[in-house]
């Protein structure tokens, strides 16, 4: 019997004790390399994209020859303001990247040895960089869509007659979602976060192609998606797949979603709800990236993603 690629020796090219004994200098220079690749490091302003800079060695900053603007290897980016060192960064980077199912603030302040605060900005922060690359996505071929619910419980009374009836409007907590996804098979994943299933059809007609086929399960709202595309239906309530008729691969993906937030993070606030949705959207698309790959992946995005205007200043915001 055949060994499973995530149990072999390829899918593991990247360990935290490669980062840690590379050290700081190390470090630093796999940031240089990856913020700048294609000058190989050399630093590039980013205000006038000279390409010509003084080195300030002792502070790990640079000074603009034509426009004189000092800046670092992580100026402009989700990293800017930085304490944290570099190898630390790259770490949490490994760590994210490796728990494939999500990872806690709490566990990665523990790995790192750092404030719950830092790490539950940064795991955000990194969320962040990962959507960036799904942004304006549009699905072709065959496109699966469903949704699940999420989040709003409503624990029942402990005596039997003080118990109300959780279904109705007025004993809900108001804050149940419904992420919505759309999914190739063999492609992309991409999910939204709306009020009701139901708003996932506009989401369909925008996000999909004209030309593509969907597939859905048998609720009544995916009925008007046959207006605008060819359509396969599935009765889960009768079988699981017909011929090529099913919605497995997005199934697949809110398994991952729903481990990911019962298993690790145990509450979701809906306010982050879609940062949860697209971190296992490409984890589940990415699964079979070796881990070094995927690390790499993760800080190219993480550098190419401008400074966070959700999560900058998170915690000495009075909201």
């Amino acid at each position: 019997m055949a060994q499973h690629f995530l149990l072999s020796a390829q899918a593991r090219t990247l360990s935290l004790k490669e980062i840690y004994k590379g050290g700081e200098e190390k470090a630093y220079e796999t940031f240089r390399r990856l913020r700048w690749p294609a000058t190989n490091g050399a630093p590039v302003c980013p205000r006038c994209s000279c390409a010509e800079a003084y080195d300030i060695a002792t502070r790990r900053r640079f000074k603009c020859k034509a426009c004189g603007h000092q800046f670092s290897v992580t100026s402009g980016t989700i990293f800017a303001s930085r304490k944290m060192a570099f190898t630390d960064l790259l770490g949490a980077i490994a760590i994210f990247v490796n728990a494939v199912k999500g990872l806690s603030a709490l566990q990665l302040s523990r790995d790192l040895n750092v404030q719950y605060k830092t790490a539950f900005v940064l795991a955000h922060k990194l969320r962040e960089a990962l959507s960036a690359e799904m942004k304006g996505l549009v699905m072709d071929g065959e496109v699966e869509i469903d949704g699940a619910y999420f989040g709003g419980h409503v624990r029942p009374e402990n005596r039997k007659e003080d118990r109300k009836d959780r279904r109705l409007r007025e004993n809900q907590t108001g804050k149940r979602r419904v992420v919505v996804a759309l999914r190739e098979r063999g492609g992309r994943t991409l999910p939204f976060v709306t009020l009701q299933e139901a708003d996932g059809v506009e989401i369909a007609r925008k996000h999909v192609a004209a030309d593509a086929a969907m597939f859905a399960d048998e609720a009544s709202h995916w009925d008007e998606l046959h207006a605008f595309f060819p359509m396969g239906r599935i009765n889960h309530s009768l079988s699981y797949v017909e011929g090529n008729d099913h919605t497995n691969w997005v199934e697949s993906y809110f398994s991952r979603l729903r481990r990911m937030v019962s298993g690790q993070h145990h509450h979701v606030s809906p306010r982050y709800l879609y940062q949860y949705a697209n971190e296992a959207a490409w984890k589940e698309d990415h699964r079979r990236l070796p881990n070094g790959s995927a690390f790499t992946r993760t800080l190219v995005l993480a550098l190419a993603s401008p400074i966070s205007r959700t999560f900058k200043g998170y915690w000495q915001r009075a909201s």
